[in-house]
């Protein structure tokens, strides 16, 4: 895609300027500020490789400095949609066998999409002390370069114990074959129809939200219930993988125990199956 546009200049032409053509391109065919954006992020980590990595014959930099690209800003960004627990239950039971056990995975652990579609049994680590395991992903698969810890609790438990077996290396597949994608027609087909099922069970409009939502949004409502459920800030951050100054390569079975109790407390579907939700976004599209 970025081929028409600068495949031509040298890479010490490469900078804000010269892409500006393919950034209004990009606008033009009404593509989002995050998908320019991603294309954009390939562009700096190479002009950045160039200038802090790679080296000609002569031992210097392809690029004495890498020159800053500039990100789009996102006019219209979707805020996070926090399924309450009827909500989840109304999307799951539309969704295909496989991307409801990930799903149910992913709202459990708060682990972003590309780490679950790639968890590896070889990932996961017995801990004697506790009678339990957890995964440990590799700072390649994470996207803030560290090791993620991923802690079960019961129901994470249930869906792990009940892909054990099916694949020798991936702990998600579908016949047999590992899934790489959660948003795919599967997830938007179970969407529409729960969307057009919410008035229905709800006796309310449907969100726009809801009609909207998205996989990512699993692990805002994975947070959501963390701190409904009183999980202290650090604790949460660990259990959602976020980066912190606190976060350690290495933790003790008492610390994983810590963060296995704190991620325990979102099974308690009943108990936060209250209004609370419901009433804030009312309040807002009011305010609208």
């Amino acid at each position: 895609m970025l081929d028409p546009f600068i495949g031509a200049l040298s890479l010490q032409r490469v900078h804000h300027d010269t892409l500006a053509p393919y950034i209004r391109s990009r606008l033009e065919k009404g593509r989002s500020a995050g998908t320019i954006n991603r294309d954009l992020a390939v562009v700096r980590h190479i002009l950045i490789l160039a200038s802090r990595l790679w080296r000609d014959e002569t031992d210097r930099p392809w690029l004495p400095v890498a020159p800053l690209i500039q990100m789009q800003r996102h006019s219209h960004r979707r805020p996070p949609y926090p399924l309450s627990v009827p909500e989840q239950r109304l999307l799951f039971s539309e969704l295909e066998g496989h991307l409801v056990s990930m799903a149910l995975f992913k709202v459990n652990t708060g682990m972003r999409e590309q780490e679950v579609v790639n968890l590896r049994w070889k990932w996961e680590v017995v801990v004697p002390e506790l009678s339990t395991s957890i995964f440990v992903i590799p700072p390649d698969y994470v996207k803030n370069g560290l090791d993620r810890y991923v802690v079960l609790n019961r129901i994470a438990r249930s869906v792990i114990e009940s892909c054990r077996g099916r694949h020798s290396e991936f702990v998600f597949t579908r016949e047999g074959s590992p899934v790489t994608h959660i948003y795919n027609s599967g997830w938007k087909g179970a969407r529409r129809r729960a969307a057009a099922r919410y008035e229905r069970v709800f006796g309310c409009p449907c969100p726009a939200g809801f009609r909207s939502i998205r996989v990512h949004d699993l692990k805002h409502t994975y947070g959501h219930r963390l701190r409904v459920a009183g999980v202290s800030l650090e604790d949460h951050k660990l259990l959602l993988g976020h980066k912190a100054q606190h976060v350690t390569t290495h933790y003790s079975a008492p610390e994983i125990g810590t963060l296995i109790e704190a991620s325990e407390r979102v099974c308690q579907l009943e108990s936060l199956a209250s209004p609370t939700i419901s009433v804030i976004r009312a309040h807002a599209e009011r305010l609208r």
